[in-house]
């Protein structure tokens, strides 16, 4: 039977150049059976693999000890890739999406750096209308602060631009989108990424029922969702200030755990094969666990902008609603409702 000892050992051997191989992701040393510690040691290895022989390993590895020979056993933990738990709350130049954004009324989400559709070299700040307005649907031009206010983001010393527009949100009509832009102090205040995951390709037009999404929220950091519906009318507690608000044809996206908490307003879910930006979220559950969006590609028509690549604006992918499972695209009047309200600046779109 191995022992601690005989398991190290083994894996002072063979750790270094089983960290070469891509699926491995850590070895150490640990219970051959964790319900039967009488069993002895063993060496784990983190892959994603399901045996040793898949990492090009004849398990048990030999070990000879005071002239004699043991067999260490080899037990192979499949583990997904190991990522560092980023906190997204705290203050980063240049910001990229993905990270805490807001007034000095609290914080949200940067959902999306993004561009001027014919003026690519002008980016901005892109989330939602209560995220980024202060109070919510106010034409003040207030000051965007990253990390936002319930971050300890302090005015003057945090900001990192000013509201520029906003979709204004209908107290007595439907809604469809929840939005708004922030113009940057400079542009290199601004990173054209997306957090843990790089440069993003664009967005899509479309998408339907059962398409796996990832995004990355200020509070619950990388989360994994599916489409659970669309075409999704529906009613939104928006507090004392605007009470409850009717929107039409939204998405409701499930998590296996929590994916829309309070501060990851703004944040935008992306296809998880291709990365391609699809839907904004803005509310969600109680519990986390159904995040309310619309399409991103709604947004972007209204504003006319695309997501920003370094130097570049990103592609539009057309995805056609074929059936009544996916999400619907807006009509030319649908489109002429969304009431965009500009405030004034030095630098315009």
């Amino acid at each position: 039977m191995a022992t601690f000892a005989h398991a190290y050992a083994i894996k002072e051997r063979i750790a270094a150049s089983l960290l070469r191989h891509p699926k491995v992701h850590g070895v150490g040393v640990g219970y051959l059976d964790r319900k039967h510690p009488n069993k002895g040691a063993a060496v784990i290895v983190y892959a994603n693999a399901l045996s040793a022989v898949s990492l090009g390993i004849s398990a048990p590895l030999k070990l000879i000890r005071n002239q004699k020979h043991v067999a260490v056993p080899v037990r192979v933990m499949k583990t997904a890739k190991i990522r560092s738990h980023t906190d997204y709350t705290r203050r980063i130049r240049p910001v990229p999406a993905g990270y805490s954004i807001g007034t000095i009324a609290g914080s949200g989400t940067l959902g999306l750096v993004v561009a001027n559709a014919r003026h690519p070299n002008q980016l901005y700040i892109f989330s939602n209308n209560h995220v980024l307005t202060n109070p919510i649907n106010s034409v003040n031009r207030v000051e965007t602060l990253q990390p936002g206010g319930a971050d300890n983001g302090r005015p003057g010393i945090d900001g990192v631009g000013y509201l520029s527009r906003f979709v204004r949100l209908k107290k007595k009509a439907l809604n469809l989108i929840d939005a708004a832009l922030s113009t940057p102090l400079r542009n290199g205040i601004l990173s054209p990424r997306y957090a843990t995951v790089g440069v993003l390709p664009g967005y899509v037009t479309s998408y339907r029922v059962g398409d796996r999404f990832k995004k990355v929220g200020r509070t619950t950091g990388l989360r994994y969702g599916t489409v659970e519906s669309v075409n999704t009318d529906i009613v939104i507690d928006y507090g004392p200030n605007l009470g409850t608000l009717t929107f039409r044809n939204q998405t409701v996206i499930r998590g296996a755990r929590s994916v829309s908490l309070p501060g990851d307003s703004g944040s935008v879910w992306l296809r998880q094969k291709d990365n391609f930006a699809a839907a904004v979220n803005y509310a969600g559950t109680a519990d986390g666990r159904l995040s309310i969006s619309f399409p991103v590609h709604w947004a972007m028509q209204r504003f006319q902008i695309r997501v920003a690549q370094p130097g570049a604006i990103g592609r539009v992918r057309i995805v056609q609603p074929r059936t009544a499972a996916y999400a619907r695209r807006l009509t030319p009047k649908e489109l002429a409702s969304l009431q965009v309200i500009r405030l004034r600046h030095k630098r315009r779109l």
